[in-house]
């Protein structure tokens, strides 16, 4: 029998999600499985580096092109490697609803803390049926934190207020549209003090969505530079955008390549930066891409005066 959640978790849990939340990539071996010995590596230098949220099976740990048996093995890697640093972890699920339940079942019973669950991929998604869908989540896990990744624009904060109400293991809110405005207004109808806002967007909005009442963003530079990205994180916690600011000055292109034609090489930067500095193959799937070389060479100087 499944125990009710434990309403003194919610401090640990909040305090986890107002951080650097990292997306670690998902590394393939020659024959294209999922390289289990690089993906440990590349999760023990961010813990090593003080990283102490980790989201595997992220949009940067390419979820949707990975199949359920991957997303499982990359869910018990991650958990395997946060035993020994206390890191915790916030496991991405998502697709169709039984697939997603048993994700997040998946999730807790290797000892997952919270689960992201992916905005659904679907061509008619209603108010109702959005909460609806969360809803049957939260309940098959109600001893783990709740996040929705909120990537719907024309979604209602008050949807997320319904389900806060309905769900008191929803305790955040990943929000991921490319509007400052649209997310300050979405959070106050939702509930500003009721949630955890974790900018969506990375690096490239953290600032202007703290401005609004973000308190942590998700990143995927942070594979590649952990102390750039904490840098930014101390700075907006002290409340220095100005430095901040120096940071976005610093990590601008590089987030701006990920950014480009609808984030069609999201992934593909990351992975890129890796492989310059030797520490994961470039190669990504469909319907991600290779980087041209020439952009590859742009990535490599960029990552050279980082001084990684």
């Amino acid at each position: 029998m499944t125990a009710p959640f434990d309403i003194s978790r919610f401090d640990a849990l909040r305090s986890a999600l107002a951080d650097v939340v990292a997306i670690p990539v998902t590394p393939f071996a020659d024959d294209g499985s999922v390289d289990r010995d690089t993906y440990r590596a590349l999760v023990r230098r961010l813990t090593d580096a003080g990283v102490r949220t980790l989201t595997p099976n992220g949009n940067t740990g390419e979820f949707y092109a990975l199949d359920p048996d991957e997303r499982r093995l990359v869910t018990e890697l991650t958990m395997e490697e946060a035993a020994l640093s206390g890191a915790t972890v916030l496991v991405g699920v998502g697709h169709d609803l039984p697939t997603a339940i048993a994700a997040a079942r998946h999730a807790r019973d290797c000892g997952a803390h919270m689960v992201m669950v992916h905005q659904p991929v679907h061509p008619y998604v209603s108010q109702d049926g959005w909460i609806d869908y969360h809803r049957a989540v939260a309940a098959a896990v109600p001893e783990l934190g709740v996040v929705p990744y909120i990537r719907n624009a024309r979604l209602d904060g008050r949807c997320l207020a319904d389900l806060g109400e309905l769900c008191p293991n929803v305790i955040g809110a990943k929000y991921a549209t490319p509007d400052a405005a649209a997310f300050a207004a979405f959070a106050r109808d939702a509930g500003l003090e009721r949630f955890v806002w974790v900018a969506g967007l990375a690096e490239l909005y953290a600032p202007v969505y703290w401005a609004a009442g973000a308190t942590g963003f998700t990143s995927g530079l942070v594979n590649v530079a952990p102390e750039v990205s904490l840098n930014m994180l101390e700075s907006l916690r002290a409340g220095d955008y100005p430095a901040a600011m120096e940071v976005w000055e610093r990590i601008r292109r590089f987030e701006e390549l990920r950014a480009a034609d609808n984030s069609a090489d999201n992934v593909t930067v990351v992975k890129e930066a890796l492989a310059a500095l030797g520490l994961c193959r470039r190669e990504v799937r469909p319907p991600s891409r290779v980087l041209p070389v020439e952009r590859r060479d742009e990535i490599a100087a960029l990552v050279k005066a980082w001084a990684i």
